[in-house]
């Protein structure tokens, strides 16, 4: 096989004839180091953007109990979530740490989508591992592969009206069969990208937000740390996306 032939394809550009979208994670912090470029990218162009988050990241520092952790992590994502144009951030406060892929995870993120009616939903990486664009070895946690499980099934049951139909009955949620794209940030088999450059400095001012978090992740000056991972990150999807730093995303067509 020739060397062009084992090269990775190359990344189009993400579906761009959207207006809304709804990005779920499992915690504070997943958005600003997964995918923030593009969101400020985005919210730059007129579109709307809003967060779901499926817990508040309570157990996330070691040295903060959950009681004070979560409305402490809550408030830096809100912070975090306008630096890029995010104002509606919402929590569904599942327990963080032990979040399962259960139908009542399903139910809630289904019910978020109904209720704000997105074209493109995105979430972070829910496979077992972690490689980045080139691959890798890394074991990913339950509360992401259970979020991104869930909200790729999600995005079908917000369509069907037999499908918790409870939604209708006491929500007052009608289906929406409006999802066209499903977008994971975070795979190792990306297929779409997103051109970093103009929303890499917002993304880097949205994760230093997030303070408490990094303090307790890490002994390195929190901007040094900050800008050498998400330069780093989105420096390496550069060379399937004609040479420009990048955001990549699988992303699976509804």
């Amino acid at each position: 096989m020739s060397e062009k032939a084992d090269q990775p394809a190359p990344l189009q550009p993400m579906p761009a004839d959207w207006s809304r979208a709804l990005a779920v994670v499992a915690h504070p912090d997943d958005l600003e180091y997964g995918c923030a470029a593009a969101v400020a990218d985005w919210t730059d162009g007129g579109r709307e953007v809003v967060y779901l988050l499926a817990t508040r990241g309570e157990a996330g520092i070691d040295g903060i109990a959950p009681a004070e952790c979560g409305p402490l992590r809550e408030a830096e994502q809100r912070a975090s979530a306008a630096v890029v144009g995010v104002s509606a951030v919402e929590f569904l406060d599942h327990r963080d740490g032990v979040v399962e892929y259960t139908l009542g995870l399903r139910r809630d993120i289904a019910a978020a989508i109904r209720r704000h009616r997105p074209e493109l939903v995105v979430t972070l990486n829910h496979r077992d591992t972690w490689g980045g664009v080139g691959g890798g070895g890394y074991w990913n946690t339950p509360d992401h592969r259970a979020v991104g499980r869930a909200t790729l099934d999600a995005a079908a049951d917000a369509g069907n009206r037999w499908i918790f139909p409870e939604l209708i009955s006491e929500q007052g949620l009608e289906p929406w069969n409006g999802v066209r794209w499903v977008a994971v940030a975070g795979s190792s088999t990306p297929t779409h990208a997103v051109d970093a450059g103009p929303g890499l400095e917002r993304s880097i001012a949205s994760l230093l937000e997030h303070k408490a978090y990094i303090e307790g992740l890490t002994d390195q000056d929190p901007e040094e740390y900050v800008r050498s991972f998400l330069t780093g990150n989105v420096q390496q999807a550069a060379a399937r996306f004609g040479g420009r730093p990048a955001v990549p995303f699988e992303v699976f067509p509804r």
